[in-house]
């Protein structure tokens, strides 16, 4: 970190403006992960794609993503934030034309895996940049509130956009939504924001970035195939085959002289314990969302369109939170607020173990807003520790480990919990299932909760009545349980935050009284190298 001899500069009407352009890509990444879902319907019919292709379609941008965060956050440091960014907005717009007009399905997979290569380009940059504009703690950590929310925001959004799109326009006009903005990121992108980068960088190890890639994807790829499909043998291989892979990624981190990703940065017990609390934290929060769509939909029995509706309180206190905790932890240490948060939301998940069949949508919206409220102080401040921890040439590798670890906890929290759900579900409903009901109808049912309403359709009255009735409370019996856990897993990650984050300071305060950031004096104390 830095340690200058004198108070953090702060920003001023230019930094401000900068990061207003730096939302605007942060927004339409988040967006493009969702908007794609109201146009899959069109892509089977005026392309001729199959599921599997529409299932690649759909998932090859965020895999993608994911595989070259960490080459590409590296990168950045070595070539330049700003340069990396806008190379990165010149790319969305090719990618964006280029999936808007294709012709065939697998052109359209080609051209979203472009979307997420330029894509991984923009979200180290954003956070990286946002770090060194911003050094001020204080600021710092509000402009970390505003960023989180402009995700957010962008995937909220990204289903309605998609549709209102769609009613006037043809399915490629999702895609060039990006090319306004990427536009107009280009064009006032090297007036607003600085350039940064590692002035001792060596030279970037392809060899690093193939298996990083090698590593992630495979491991993505299987988390996510679970979650759809269950425990199946080729997810569990791909899986094992990405840590094998990882374990030699690793080594050879170790043994070169310019690593894609420096292994001391977790030798930092401040980034360590916060990118583990931020992984574990989205696992939860991820599983949330998960049960709450199905609740809203099958049990509720909303159509999608109200459905999404229910998202709004969420989002809404999303934003409030957000853009809260930073001034909280003004007066009092983030690891407080961050504690104190976790047992708000562990409360809120508890209080979901308690719904039935009768419970109406109170006590979910309530639950689901408790647990917005207290899970976004864990997410913007351990991002801030994230990136504030990392010496200035390394803030871009630091910001790609963040994203990172989000995903792999967003794919975790579908793929175990959603699993675990499922186990329990399936359980549930195999000793009550109705009499009469034919055997292909009963192993539907016992697959899944949506199969079960699918087939209770097919039914004669009273069985399908039965049936969707035994579908429903074992559902809420899985939903109860991973609920239950995930406010265990919560409290387990305040102690983790407690304990790794001890002595970290309100923000700013160790700058006002002695011109030094806290993380700077931790890298110190480690005997780290500080700029």
């Amino acid at each position: 970190m830095l340690t200058n001899s004198g108070p953090a500069r702060r920003a001023g009407a230019r930094e401000w403006a900068g990061l207003a352009v730096l939302a605007l890509p942060t927004i339409l990444l988040a967006l493009d992960l969702t908007v794609l879902y109201m146009a899959l319907p069109h892509l089977g019919s005026e392309l001729g794609a199959g599921n599997t292709q529409l299932l690649w379609i759909s998932d090859i941008y965020g895999f993608m993503i994911a595989g070259v965060l960490i080459t590409m956050g590296t990168l950045g440091d070595r070539v330049g934030r700003r340069r990396l960014l806008l190379i990165g907005a010149t790319a969305f717009i090719g990618a964006s034309v280029l999936a808007a007009y294709s012709t065939s399905a697998e052109m359209l997979i080609v051209a979203r895996a472009l979307l997420g290569l330029a894509g991984a380009t923009l979200t180290p940059s954003t956070l990286s940049l946002i770090t060194n504009m911003f050094t001020d703690p204080r600021q710092r950590s509000l402009a970390i509130g505003v960023w989180l929310t402009s995700f957010s925001l962008g995937g909220a959004i990204g289903p309605a956009v998609g549709g209102a799109l769609l009613e006037r326009f043809w399915w490629g006009s999702v895609f060039l939504l990006g090319v306004p903005v990427m536009v107009l990121l280009l064009v006032t992108g090297p007036r607003l924001l600085p350039e940064h980068r590692s002035p001792g960088a060596g030279r970037l190890d392809l060899v690093s970035a193939v298996l990083s890639l090698a590593a992630i994807l495979p491991i993505v790829y299987g988390i996510k195939q679970i979650a759809k499909d269950g425990v199946r043998v080729v997810p569990l291989l791909a899986v094992a085959a990405g840590v094998a892979v990882a374990v030699l990624f690793v080594r050879r981190q170790r043994s070169i002289a310019d690593p894609l990703l420096d292994l001391r940065l977790f030798g930092n017990r401040r980034f360590t314990g916060a990118l583990v609390s931020m992984l574990l934290g989205m696992v939860t929060l991820y599983s949330f969302t998960f049960y709450f769509t199905q609740y809203l939909q099958l049990v509720e029995g909303l159509s999608p369109f109200v459905a999404g509706l229910w998202f709004i309180p969420m989002a809404a206190t999303t934003i409030v939170a957000a853009m809260a905790a930073p001034l909280i932890a003004r007066r009092l240490p983030p690891p407080r607020v961050i504690a104190a948060g976790l047992v708000l939301a562990a409360g809120g998940f508890a209080s979901l173990a308690l719904i039935d069949a009768g419970s109406g949508l109170t006590l979910i919206i309530v639950g689901g807003v408790v647990i917005a409220v207290g899970i976004n102080p864990l997410l913007v401040l351990s991002t801030d520790l994230i990136v504030s921890s990392a010496p200035p040439e390394r803030t871009g590798s630091a910001a790609a480990m963040q994203e990172t670890s989000g995903e792999l906890g967003s794919s975790l929290g579908i793929a175990v919990f959603g699993t675990l759900g499922t186990a329990l579900y399936s359980a549930q409903i195999t000793g009550t299932l109705p009499g009469g009901l034919p055997p292909e109808a009963a192993e539907t049912a016992r697959d899944s909760f949506a199969g079960a309403f699918a087939t209770a359709a097919d039914l004669p009255a009273e069985i399908g009545t039965a049936l969707v009735t035994a579908a429903r409370e074992a559902f809420l019996t899985g939903m109860n349980a991973v609920t239950l856990i995930s406010a265990g897993v919560l409290l387990a990650i305040a102690v983790l935050v407690v304990m790794a984050l001890k002595g970290v300071r309100p923000l700013g305060e160790a700058t006002a009284e002695t011109g030094q950031e806290e993380t700077g004096r931790d890298e110190a104390e480690r005997g780290g190298a500080v700029v």
